[in-house]
C-alpha cells in the first residue's frame, strides 16, 4: 500500500521586526487598559445617585403599604392585610442586594451578556404569545406574564428592555463613525426594535413597546445617527405596529374615554374618572398618609398602575411635587454620570437605563393625571410588582458600576 505524502502546510510569512514590535505594543496597551479598568472599578460608587435610589425605593414601599392595605385585607378575609407589602419588601431587599453586587462588577464584563440576553428575551417573548401555553398568564385580556402561578411570575418585556440597552450599548460603541451610515447605523437596529416591539405589542402591551422603541431610538441618537433617521425609523415602526397588530382597534375605546371619561362613568371611563377624583381629593396638602378614602375599592389598580393617584390624595400637590422632583433628580444625576463615563459603552448603557426610567415615569404620571390615554404602565419603585422592582434596582446597579470608573471632574 503506497502512502500518499501530505501536502506541505502553507508557511506563514515571517513577521518583520516592525510588525512584531507593533504587535507587542498593542498587547502591552491592551494589558495596560485592562489593568487600568480593574483599578478604576475599585473606585467609590456615586453616592448622590445611590441615595436617590434608596429614597425613592423607601418612599415607594411606604406608599405601597398604604395603597394596598384595603385590597389585601379584603382578598385575604382580614388574615393578611400586609401581603402585598411583605412580598414587595422581599423583592426590594433582593433588588438592593443585586444593585450593590452589580455595582461592584467591572461593567466591561456586561458586553458578554449582550447577545445571550437578547436571544433569551426573544425566546421568552415568543413563549408568552404561543397559544395554549400553560406557563403564560392573562390578566385583563392581556397575556404579558410567564411563571408557575399567579405569585411566581414575571414579565419578559422587562428582560427585553434590559437586553436592548446592553446590546445597543455594546454594538453602537464599536461602530463609531459607521453609525452615520444607513447600513450599519440604522437598518440593523430599526429591524431589531420593530421585531421586539411587535412581539411585545401582540400581548398586547403597547406601553412596553413604546419603552423599548423609545430607549433604542435615544441610544441610536446618542450613538451618532442623525435625528432625522430617528424620526423616520420611529414613524415606520409605529406604522407597522398599527398595521400588523391592529393597535388602533385595541385602543379605540381608551382614546375615546381619555377625551371624556364621563361618557361611560361606570364602564370604560370608570378608571380615569376615579383617578381624577382621587387626585382632586388631595388638594394642596393631602388628606394625610394612610388616610386615603379612594383606596377602599373605589379606585381600581390603586396599588399598581394608579398608585400615583393615591400619592396625590394622601400627600397632596406638595408631596406629589416632591416625589416628582426626586425622580427628576435621579434622572438628571444618571445622565450626569453618562456624561462623565469612562467610555462610550458605559455612557450608552447609562443613557439607555435612565431613558427607560424617565420615559416610564412620564408615561405613568401622564396616564394617571389624564394627560395621556390609559396604556397600563407602572410607576418605577412604587407600583406593585416584585420582579419589575428587582430588575429596576439591578439596572440602577449598572449605573453605579459605571459611576465607579467615571472621569475625574474639576473641583469647584
Amino acid at each position: 500500500m503506497v502512502r500518499q505524502k501530505k501536502a506541505p502546510a502553507a508557511r506563514r510569512r515571517p513577521m518583520s521586526r516592525e510588525e512584531a514590535l507593533a504587535r507587542q505594543e498593542r498587547q502591552q496597551r491592551r494589558r495596560e487598559l485592562e489593568q487600568e479598568s480593574r483599578e478604576l472599578a475599585k473606585g467609590p460608587i456615586d453616592l448622590p445617585f445611590f441615595i436617590l435610589v434608596m429614597l425613592l425605593s423607601g418612599v415607594g414601599l411606604v406608599m405601597l403599604l398604604s395603597a394596598s392595605f384595603p385590597s389585601a385585607y379584603y382578598e385575604t378575609d382580614g388574615q393578611n392585610p400586609m401581603s402585598y407589602f411583605i412580598r414587595q419588601g422581599v423583592f426590594a431587599i433582593m433588588g438592593v442586594a443585586a444593585m450593590l453586587f452589580i455595582g461592584k462588577i467591572n461593567y466591561q464584563r456586561f458586553r458578554g451578556l449582550a447577545k445571550p440576553l437578547l436571544y433569551l428575551a426573544v425566546i421568552l417573548l415568543l413563549l408568552v404569545i404561543i397559544p395554549g401555553n400553560p406557563f403564560a398568564f392573562t390578566v385583563n385580556n392581556a397575556t404579558r406574564w410567564l411563571g408557575l402561578n399567579a405569585t411566581l411570575r414575571f414579565q419578559p418585556s422587562e428582560i427585553a428592555k434590559l437586553a436592548v440597552v446592553i446590546y445597543f450599548a455594546d454594538s453602537i460603541s464599536k461602530k463609531k463613525d459607521r453609525m452615520q451610515t444607513f447600513r450599519y447605523g440604522i437598518a440593523p437596529y430599526a429591524v431589531l426594535l420593530i421585531v421586539l416591539a411587535a412581539l411585545v405589542g401582540i400581548e398586547p402591551h403597547l406601553s412596553g413597546a413604546i419603552l423599548i422603541m423609545g430607549a433604542g431610538a435615544v441610544m441610536m441618537l446618542v450613538g451618532g445617527i442623525h435625528w432625522r433617521w430617528v424620526g423616520l425609523a420611529m414613524g415606520a415602526a409605529g406604522l407597522l405596529l398599527y398595521l400588523v397588530l391592529g393597535v388602533i382597534g385595541y385602543n379605540a375605546s381608551r382614546i375615546e374615554m381619555w377625551h371624556n371619561p364621563w361618557l361611560d362613568p361606570q364602564g370604560a371611563g370608570y378608571q380615569l374618572r376615579q383617578s381624577l377624583i382621587t387626585i382632586g381629593s388631595g388638594g394642596l396638602w393631602g388628606v394625610g398618609l394612610g388616610k386615603s378614602r379612594q383606596k377602599f375599592l373605589y379606585l381600581p389598580e390603586e396599588h399598581n398602575d394608579f398608585i400615583f393617584a393615591i400619592v396625590c390624595e394622601e400627600l397632596g400637590l406638595i408631596g406629589a411635587t416632591v416625589i416628582m422632583l426626586l425622580f427628576a433628580a435621579l434622572i438628571l444625576r444618571g445622565f450626569w454620570i453618562a456624561l462623565h463615563a469612562r467610555d462610550r459603552f458605559g455612557s450608552l448603557m447609562v443613557v439607555g437605563v435612565m431613558t427607560l426610567v424617565g420615559l416610564q415615569t412620564f408615561l405613568n404620571i401622564g396616564v394617571v393625571t389624564g394627560l395621556l390615554p390609559t396604556t397600563g404602565i407602572s410607576l418605577p419603585f412604587f407600583s406593585y410588582g416584585g420582579t419589575a422592582l428587582s430588575i429596576q434596582l439591578a439596572e440602577m446597579g449598572i449605573v453605579l458600576s459605571v459611576s465607579r470608573q467615571m472621569k475625574p471632574t474639576k473641583a469647584g
